[in-house]
């Protein structure tokens, strides 16, 4: 198990979670059922709050570190300006 992980790049627990999945049923489903499933990482904190997101922008001409700072003291969201860069790439804003 250890040079599959290593050959596919992921850890042991995934080349047994594969394993598991193929004693579950691989040859029925095939090579598909290996494929990292979706949904999984963390979820954005700005998901509901898109609309207000674009108001911010448009009020602070686009300037991140005040939309930032408004919703740390507004709604108790802290998050960095990375992840709100991406959230905003992801959304199309």
């Amino acid at each position: 198990m250890k040079d599959l992980a290593s050959i596919f790049k992921v850890s042991r627990r995934t080349i047994e979670r594969w394993f598991e999945r193929w004693f579950d049923g691989w040859a029925e489903i095939g090579v598909d059922s290996l494929g990292i499933a979706e949904g999984r990482g963390a979820k954005t904190l700005l998901k509901d709050y898109s609309k207000e997101v674009s108001e911010q922008l448009e009020l602070h001409n686009r300037n991140l570190k005040n939309v930032l700072i408004y919703f740390e003291e507004q709604h108790n969201i802290i998050i960095c300006k990375k992840t709100l860069q991406n959230f905003l790439k992801v959304t199309g804003l």
